[in-house]
């Protein structure tokens, strides 16, 4: 039983964040909650934008002005009383940087402590635990050193060297680079012709003008027509000092442009735009100086226990622990237990299988959410609230057993812990639960249900009818129209995977976390005509993209108002002539204060709006064009299906929102508000909504039922079979077993994660895995339906 001291709940009262309704509740603390719901329920916005937003906000106030002017500015959220708050930790999907040189390695901190390790007890020894850093170069010089003596001061020059452990060569990045200069300029056009293909570089542009400015060449000239001193110019200078206009700039030539701007950064948390041109344009290659270790000759011949630190960087995670237990020296043993302390929460976190040396911008959401656990599970602290994101993501049923004991083992601790989740396997672990609904967007942000997992199966709530949901195998597959193959897959931990995947069909890639299911489908299938991958990475935008821009749905709309009020199409754009002049369409004004935190707000012209007033004064079928944009696209569907307001294209692309289980989006919700999952379906029906002739032969979905309720599994199920009925291929890397189950064909890759893995251990029916029960998946997917 939960004490009723108020010390023991954290208390909220009129919570109206996004879509919740005015709701009040108690929060049991040092307990494991669970909030569920429907997509769009309202369960972010209660334990995200209310509870631990205010707590930080809270904690961020007790920093001096100064302080604060260098952190995110934090509004009040939307609710009357918040409290018995404690300290809140977000553990969210949010993915760690794409800093080139970030490994996880360095974000877990296991790097620092290697490198404090080596320079203790390596040999030969180099002394510094920077000499062993990939971060680190090797510089020597002088620097001026001022020295007091008596009243007087005087400047005296010195040496100094710092001894790093980064590879010349490369510079630390472990690749080196070779660029295809026709993949950079057209050489039959001029400068001014547009012969610069890198993105962002348009004629007329300041990127461009640079060039066409600089009085090195002649930009009307052929590319091709160049003196070797221009063509020189053009690509390889660096440095140079030029006017243009007469402002005095550095010029650099485009090779050098294209390795700062683009090559600088890792190609993981690219634009989807600029990577498709780096892999055109840029041949990475393993640095031949340090083998891709990062690391220079020193670091990497000075030894521990038999190893270098390149060589436990390479290491699979899982392998350390015995390695570490070889190092028996008394005087680094606390240093020791920490590494190894480390190195268990990885494996039981169901991360062994990674290695230090991995970049951290490679990582999916769920490996990196699952990293950020790793940090506070040696953590002394008690009496903190730590909130969790869908924390499931990525793992296979085999995995999700090792996350709730960690879920379980931080509340044991003394902690809050607060989760939002859809899998019945970690409702069931609960000592509370909040159900929230009973829809979505506005027909949800309602308490459904608070009380124990036993209580919400005999509810009634939507949750609760759906808890013990299960999918049938199927009684018969498709058959097959042809293949696709798949030959010598070796990419990270496959070994050499021949595999034919059947075209025409539902086939379901499964397998535990890093087994290889998605490098054996992206590295082997990315590139190939007629194939779409359609994942849950950030779709790039800013706070005025939205579904009804990013869909294609608004230039109908736009252009439906236009011939309904005899006006241009452009003033139904908050981005063009119809913004509201003050806020410039963005509905918000953003005030800097110094240094104190920033703060936003409505905007006191159009109130929000974004639009000018006198455009709101038209309408099509009684709605203006705000009135319209703030529809959920299930009300779009019927309002742009009849009447006055027909718009069929409007309505095809609406009714695919709906199809995917998007129907309570408002059609002009930033997309920065999506989730994962949210924005993996709003690329889906994207597609969908495509023509014929645009249409993919072969979609690729990595994990759809992220962010599912259990309620639209079903939903999903039958988007699945739509998909494969209208002639396309569908392949899914999905954990879910009901997706399993109801597949043609599986694919299960294992046995185990990392060099344990990289094999297909079953390819077949879903019938004929369960009935062989020789996988983690055969197991789990025999409990699922029953056997």
């Amino acid at each position: 039983m939960v004490a009723a001291d108020s010390h023991d709940l954290i208390r909220v009262r009129g919570a109206r964040e996004n879509n919740l309704k005015d709701i009040s509740l108690e929060v049991p603390k040092r307990r494991l909650t669970v909030f569920t719901g429907v997509s769009g329920s309202g369960k972010s916005s209660l334990v995200f934008g209310t509870i631990a937003a205010e707590s930080q906000r809270m904690i961020n106030e007790t920093y001096s002005a100064f302080v604060q002017g260098f952190m995110p500015t934090m509004a009040r959220p939307e609710v009357d009383v918040l409290e018995g708050l404690t300290t809140a930790i977000l553990v969210d999907q949010e993915r760690i940087g794409s800093n080139p040189r970030s490994t996880v390695g360095t974000v877990s901190d296991i790097n620092a402590k290697l490198r404090i390790l080596y320079s203790r007890l390596a040999e030969p020894n180099l002394g510094s635990p920077n000499a062993y850093s990939f971060n680190v170069a090797t510089i020597s010089g002088k620097g001026a050193v001022t020295i007091e003596k008596g009243d007087s001061k005087e400047v005296e020059r010195r040496s100094f060297s710092v001894n790093g452990g980064m590879c010349p060569h490369c510079e630390g990045m472990g690749t080196a680079t070779d660029i295809d200069i026709t993949q950079v300029v057209d050489e039959t056009k001029s400068v001014n012709g547009g012969a610069i293909t890198i993105p962002g570089f348009k004629v007329g542009g300041w990127s461009v003008r640079m060039y066409s400015e600089s009085g090195l060449f002649d930009p009307d000239k052929p590319v091709g027509d160049f003196t070797p001193e221009e063509r020189r110019a053009l690509l390889h200078l660096e440095g140079e000092k030029v006017v243009i206009n007469g402002t005095n700039i550095t010029y650099d030539g485009l090779i050098p442009r294209i390795q700062r701007s683009f090559l600088s950064k890792d190609r993981d948390g690219m634009q989807k735009h600029i990577r498709e041109f780096v892999d055109r344009a840029v041949v990475f290659t393993v640095c031949p100086e340090c083998r891709g270790t990062r690391l220079n000759a020193a670091a990497r011949s000075s030894y521990l226990a038999g190893k270098s630190i390149a060589e436990v960087c390479a290491m699979q995670i899982s392998d350390l622990d015995s390695w570490l237990a070889e190092i028996t020296d008394v005087g680094v043993q606390p240093l020791v237990a920490s590494l190894r302390e480390t190195v268990r929460a990885f494996v039981d976190i169901g991360l062994g299988y990674l290695s230090l040396e991995r970049s951290s911008g490679s990582l999916s959401g769920g490996e990196a959410q699952r990293i950020k656990l790793v940090r506070h599970l040696g953590s002394a602290l008690t009496d903190v609230t730590y909130v969790f994101d869908e924390p499931t993501i990525g793992l296979h049923p085999h995995d999700i057993e090792s996350m709730n004991r960690l879920l379980l083992q931080l509340r044991d601790k003394g902690n809050t812990v607060l989760v939002v989740e859809h899998k019945p396997e970690t409702i069931g672990i609960a000592d509370h639960v909040v159900d929230l609904g009973p829809g979505a967007g506005a027909a949800g942000g309602e308490v459904c249900f608070t009380g124990t997992v036993e209580g919400l199966r005999a509810s009634g709530t939507l949750t609760g009818e759906h808890l013990g949901f299960t999918a049938a195998l199927k009684d018969s597959t498709r058959e097959p129209t042809g293949t696709i193959e798949i030959r010598g897959a070796n990419g990270h931990n496959l070994q050499d995977i021949d595999v034919d995947i059947p075209r025409g069909v539902l086939t379901v890639v499964t397998g535990v976390a890093g087994s290889g299911k998605s490098t054996l489908i992206h590295d082997s299938l990315i590139g190939r005509d007629g194939i779409v991958f359609i994942d849950q990475a950030p779709i790039k935008g800013s706070r005025r993209s939205n579904p009804a821009t990013y869909t294609g749905m608004l230039e109908p709309v736009r252009k439906a108002f236009a011939k309904a009020n005899g006006v241009k199409p452009a003033l139904f754009s908050a981005n063009s002539e119809g913004a509201c002049p003050v806020c410039n369409g963005a509905g918000i004004i953003y005030s800097d204060l110094g240094v104190m935190a920033g703060m936003s707000a409505p905007c006191d012209v159009c109130e929000g709006k974004g639009f000018q007033a006198s455009v709101l004064e038209y309408t099509l079928g009684g709605k203006n064009i705000r009135e319209v944009l703030d529809m959920p696209a299930l009300a779009a569907v019927e309002f742009f299906s009849s009447g006055e307001s027909k718009v069929p294209a409007a309505a095809r692309i609406a009714r695919t929102l709906v199809d995917v289980g998007l129907g309570y989006l408002s059609l002009g919700q930033p997309l920065t508000t999506l989730s994962g999952g949210e924005r993996q379906r709003l690329k889906l029906a994207t597609h969908l909504s495509a023509k014929a002739a645009d249409a993919a032969s072969v979609i690729v979905l990595d994990e759809p039922s992220t962010g599912l309720h259990l309620a639209d599994v079903a939903n999903l199920l039958r988007l699945l079979d739509d998909l494969v009925d209208s002639g396309r291929t569908v392949i899914v890397i999905e954990h879910h077993q009901a997706v399993m189950a109801h597949a043609d064909h599986l694919i299960d890759l294992g046995p185990g994660a990392g060099h344990d893995g990289g094999r297909i251990v079953f390819e077949g029916t879903p019938a004929e895995l369960v009935a062989a029960g020789t996988t983690l998946t055969a197991t789990h997917l025999g409990e699922y339906i029953g056997r």
